[in-house]
């Protein structure tokens, strides 16, 4: 049985494929197109898809598509006529790409690939909640989700047990703790559904207390675990500008301008911001456990995406074990809804054994062809023993490694197949990366990656460790061990975010760091996403090559192929 899930038309588009219940392909749209966030139909992934497993729209049984759009453009509807006549002039720029594409789905499919079978349509937040328990591993699993808006449903509460998910309970828009927080991030001169994370990082240089205030008079947490917004600072149901001039009578401050860097009064509101978003969800997620009192806990919708929030759950509430998916963005919506589609209708569940690596991969000769085709001189490695010396011996020196390697990752991070590494024991590493290779604000923090026998030594984190730390999604205070060993990857708040490695999940990627230990001492390296400030992480050599030269990367290893600069 073949069962294909995509999303597209709101956040960031994507395909999946799985076959006899084993997910065989999955790549984000933007990684092809080189559009970042695409949001378009994807008709490149999904070809892709298709070849990998070397079929087409007349090989797939069902296509799951992640939300309903008919609902959803109810809502639309519903929201602009309230709001009238506030947000005409929105709404007549919008409306025509709900007629023109968002309500042709069937129809898009059919013309492009052939397709003219099935087309299930799963409600959004149920994406989601699927793209987190079917993965998790876990028996029965309390299920929640949050996110900016689905159909109607901002957040959601459920089970899964069994091949079962079911939401129970859900929080309808406008109350939004994803709006929320976009909407305070543009306020901060960052950009909407882009630049969230960066709010994060930027948070950390802020005290959560001196607008405590203020951020009380914006939301009001219930005892039942929900929560509402004071909507009349907010104007995202009618207009593209989330919020008004009350938002900043309120902070008492005018709107940041962007590229500012850090000014004390915005990075305290980022702060009070984030201490927001972690009490609200911690009030909701003691709520669900006190009406499903179970160890496990499964969590997805963008919000997941905060991984700060995510490193302090398990502390702060009562479940035991956490498991949030590699994209449990919209992205991931397509995964979700492709494997709720899928044990729907095999009555059974998902095979085991995943691991994100699920994008196109490229032959050898593409490679030659490419370096070639850039008249660049490279050096073949004889094994990946011998690949690995000479590469962790660059490191130890203090180069900087543009590494391209097997598959695609799946998801927002760069995992060790599409990244850029470091030497994580040099301070000035985060600086330079930032400036000369990222190009992006120097505030930034960098991710360390940590062979997984080490993690204690290194880090306070949780005495389980979630399968998602191998997907760079929890957030842990440094030891004083790894403050002093790893400053490059070291937050201004004595944090990092924690990417665990097993030689099992990626063993080349394995070997380099454990050859970086055998010559530093140091089990960690820097990570961070193979590209530059808006551009995805690069996927064919094409891609890798465009970044390297335009950088100053020392050396690019594609493959088993190394280029100095």
């Amino acid at each position: 049985m073949n069962i294909l899930g995509i999303s597209c038309y709101y956040h960031d588009s994507s395909a999946v494929l799985i076959q006899d219940g084993k997910i065989v392909a999955a790549v984000a749209e933007e990684r092809l197109s080189r559009k970042k966030h695409d949001n378009d139909f994807p008709e490149r992934a999904i070809r892709f898809c298709f070849d990998w497993a070397h079929t087409d729209g007349r090989g797939i049984d069902a296509v799951a598509f992640y939300e309903k759009p008919l609902v959803k453009f109810e809502r639309v509807l519903a929201q602009h006529i309230d709001a009238f006549p506030l947000g005409a002039k929105a709404f007549r720029e919008n409306i025509g790409s709900w007629f023109s594409r968002k309500l042709k789905i069937k129809e898009t499919l059919r013309k492009k690939f052939g397709y003219e079978g099935e087309v299930l349509y799963i409600p959004h937040h149920l994406s989601h909640a699927a793209s987190a328990f079917y993965l998790s591993g876990f028996d029965k699993a309390a299920v929640v989700t949050i996110d900016g808006v689905g159909e109607w449903a901002t957040t959601t509460m459920g089970m899964g047990d069994g091949i079962r998910v079911n939401v129970e309970r859900e929080i309808r828009f406008p109350h939004s703790l994803g709006l929320l927080y976009s909407a305070v991030t543009s306020y901060l001169g960052f950009e909407v559904n882009d630049a969230e994370y960066k709010v994060m990082g930027y948070a950390a240089y802020g005290n959560p207390q001196t607008y405590r205030e203020q951020f009380s008079q914006l939301i009001t947490l219930h005892k039942d675990g929900s929560f509402s917004l004071a909507m009349d600072y907010f104007t995202y149901v009618w207009s593209d500008r989330m919020y008004n001039k009350k938002l900043e009578q309120l902070f008492n401050l005018p709107t940041r301008q962007k590229e500012s860097g850090v000014q004390q009064e915005y990075a305290d509101i980022a702060a009070g911001l984030q201490r927001v978003l972690e009490d609200s969800v911690v009030n909701l997620l003691v709520a669900v456990h006190k009406k499903h009192p179970v160890n496990a806990l499964c969590l997805a919708g963008g919000v997941a995406l905060n991984s700060v929030m995510n490193g302090k759950l398990l502390k702060r509430t009562p479940f035991k074990q956490l498991y949030i998916p590699p994209d449990p963005g919209d992205g991931g919506g397509a995964m979700g809804a492709a494997m709720y589609a899928y044990v729907q209708k095999a009555k059974k569940s998902i095979c085991g054994d995943f691991f994100p690596n699920l994008g196109p991969s490229y032959p050898t000769e593409q490679i030659i062809g490419t370096l070639e085709s850039f008249g660049l001189i490279y050096e073949e490695a004889e094994s990946d023993a011998a690949l690995v010396d000479v590469v962790s011996g660059f490191l130890a020196e203090g180069k900087v490694i543009g590494w391209f390697q097997g598959r695609v990752e799946w998801g927002p991070r760069a995992l060790g197949f599409r990244s850029i590494l470091a030497n994580a024991g040099k301070t000035e590493m985060k600086d330079v990366i930032n400036a000369k290779i990222k190009h992006r604000e120097l505030f930034r923090p960098f991710a360390p990656v940590i062979m997984d026998k080490y993690v204690y030594d290194y880090f306070l984190a949780d005495s389980r460790l979630s399968e998602s730390t191998k997907y760079m999604l929890m957030v842990y205070p440094f030891t004083p061990k790894g403050i002093k060993r790893v400053p490059a990857t070291v937050h201004v708040d004595g944090t990092g975010r924690l990417q665990v490695i097993t030689r099992k999940d990626n063993p080349l990627y394995y070997d380099l760091i454990d050859a970086f230990r055998k010559k530093t001492g140091t089990p960690v390296i820097l990570n961070t996403s193979f590209n530059v400030r808006g551009e995805p992480i690069v996927a064919s050599p094409k891609d890798a090559v465009e970044c390297f030269l335009k950088t100053d990367i020392d050396y690019l290893v594609l493959g088993k192929y190394i280029i100095k600069k």
